[in-house]
């Protein structure tokens, strides 16, 4: 029976995807600025560091602390989750569209559960399986693979998209290992601190700081920073905490209808049928995962 304390953090979950939907809205922003994918990574972890960092040191300075010879924790939430899936996120966003890149990105439950069932021994159920069939049915759809020929989606574009699938799927692993001795806070701060010291040197961007001056990218990194960065990711560690990593990570698959309406409303991308279907897939899974609890016998 899902508790009270389960269904609160299944819906900060759902939120934290529902934000997280918006990150292409604020990434054409700093390209119309000028900055490139690696550089919008860069800029995206050092504003939510710096940020959140100043929070914390006002409000809650204990959750600043933590034991060094644990920092494989947040080398891992920031380093090979965060910076390796925004980097390919951004990239799949620029050599496609915002939704089909947000569809690409939520091949991660499929990473999530597996890697589950091998490290936490999470239950491989009949009904999180279904689920997860509908996702990757899902994202053939809405990719187009399937029925060929329907939209044009370069193998450079898939290989992007299944890499920031595999690259946040890491982070509920990575994640669920460093919830266990420090808070969600402590966690959120430092996945955010380790991106930022790896993402600058590597993007450069502190070659030519005028482009910062730009009104575009002051407003693409406080809204990647605040809204699609510190606020999503808080909620979405949070509600790990109570959470099954598996389910949690394709309940967040909420974010390709985010992104896709957004990419539909703002900057009239298409949505065919068959894009359509596959949203649909998608969000079936999610239902299927909030079945009432009678319904859920068979796991």
């Amino acid at each position: 029976m899902t508790s009270p304390m389960e269904k609160k953090a299944y819906a900060m979950i759902l939120t934290a995807a529902a934000l997280w939907g918006g990150i292409g809205v604020f990434l054409k922003l700093l390209t119309a600025a000028g900055l490139s994918s690696m550089e919008g990574v860069a800029l995206r972890s050092i504003v939510a560091a710096v940020l959140y960092g100043l929070f914390l040191a006002f409000t809650n300075p204990k959750a600043l602390r933590f034991t060094p010879r644990h920092w494989y924790y947040f080398f891992g939430t920031g380093v090979c989750s965060l910076l390796f899936f925004n980097w390919c996120y951004f990239n799949a966003i620029s050599t496609s569209s915002m939704s089909v890149a947000a569809v690409l990105l939520y091949t991660s439950p499929v990473f999530v559960t597996l890697l589950s069932a091998l490290l936490f021994h999470e239950a491989l159920t009949p009904l999180k399986l279904g689920a997860l069939a509908l996702t990757f049915v899902g994202c053939t759809l809405v990719t187009g693979l399937v029925p060929f020929g329907q939209q044009s989606v370069s193998l450079r574009t898939i290989l992007f998209g299944l890499g920031a699938g595999f690259g946040y799927a890491l982070y509920s692993i990575f994640g669920k290992f460093a919830l266990a001795k420090y808070p969600s806070s402590t966690v959120t701060f430092y996945t955010f601190l380790f991106c930022a010291v790896a993402a600058l040197p590597l993007s450069g961007l502190y070659r030519d700081l005028t482009r910062l001056a730009d009104t575009r990218a002051v407003a693409g990194g406080l809204g990647m920073g605040v809204l699609c960065c510190i606020l999503p990711y808080l909620l979405y560690t949070e509600g790990l905490r109570h959470a099954e990593a598996g389910r949690a990570a394709i309940m967040a698959t909420v974010e390709p209808f985010v992104a896709a309406l957004l990419g539909v409303l703002l900057f009239h991308e298409s949505l065919t049928l068959f894009k359509a279907l596959g949203m649909a897939a998608i969000f079936s899974a999610i239902l299927l995962l909030n079945l009432p609890e009678h319904w859920k016998s068979a796991e």
